[in-house]
């Protein structure tokens, strides 16, 4: 029998399967909460995005149910969704990590190499990103635009490409729920002031400011995503849980039962 090559499973995707596990194994159950982001990264010994990334993949599953300013509860599936045709689909903040570490180097070279063509593509995508509402499909064309223009004034067609393939992972499902609850017009309006400050570095030929420019506009948006979900206050203790292993501990039988007390309110935004 041929060996097959082995393939490390990523993070935020151990952490669902070890999630998922306990719900089939009723551990939590239908229209219980569970614990808050920080109770489960300190429970899993993970970073909180990572737990993050877990529960929108579950959320996609069709398994949880996040109600910012309620919790995350555990829902009846009408459907279960194979979570190993999932696998291969990058998290969140794993994507953006990558974005900030190889977009910064791209416009520190692009400050020194940019011509004057260069710059009015960059302006022309600045400019349509300024007329157009966001969310929607149209401000994402313009947004990816700008960034394949910083890009472009390299002249590597395989860092256009690699630019772009990477932005378009934000059409992937677990992108596109965690970017439902936190992009607003607001945020919109935030990330093309960064986007400015990007392109007058640029412009200016300093190397320096528009990698650090770059870098900001990519860790804010992180930021932005790892915004509370407005939780955390009102779920309050799980469950007392002091474990150490690398899973969540069953919550005690009354603990657990006025969780199913509590689980009926929340307004999803």
């Amino acid at each position: 029998m041929p060996l097959e090559a082995v393939e490390a499973r990523r993070l935020y995707r151990q952490v669902a399967d070890q999630l998922r596990s306990l719900i089939d194994r009723g551990e939590y159950a239908v229209g219980s909460r569970l614990p808050t982001e920080r109770e489960l990264a300190e429970q899993l010994k993970v970073s909180r995005p990572t737990v993050r990334e877990a529960l929108i993949a579950l959320e996609v599953e069709g398994r949880l149910r996040i109600r910012v300013g309620s919790g995350i509860y555990v829902i009846e599936p009408a459907a279960i969704a194979a979570p190993a045709a999932a696998s291969v689909i990058e998290g969140p903040f794993e994507l953006l990590r990558a974005r900030e570490f190889l977009e910064s180097a791209i416009a520190e070279q692009a400050a020194r190499v940019a011509t004057k063509d260069d710059i009015a593509r960059i302006d022309a995508s600045l400019l349509a990103m300024e007329n157009v509402e966001h969310p929607g499909e149209a401000s994402m064309v313009h947004d990816r635009a700008f960034h394949v223009a910083i890009a472009g004034s390299l002249g590597n067609a395989v860092l256009v490409r690699v630019v772009g393939e990477l932005f378009d992972q934000r059409l992937n499902p677990y992108f596109a729920k965690l970017a439902h609850y936190f992009e607003s017009p607001g945020t919109w309006r935030t990330a093309l002031d960064e986007h400015r400050v990007v392109r007058d570095a640029i412009a200016a030929h300093d190397p320096d400011a528009a990698r650090e420019a770059m870098r900001k506009h990519l860790a804010r948006s992180q930021e932005r995503f790892a915004q509370n979900f407005g939780a955390e206050s009102a779920a309050g203790p799980a469950s007392g849980r002091s474990r150490t292993a690398r899973s969540p501990a069953k919550p005690s039988k009354s603990k657990h039962a006025s969780k199913k007390k509590r689980a009926t309110g929340g307004t999803r935004r």
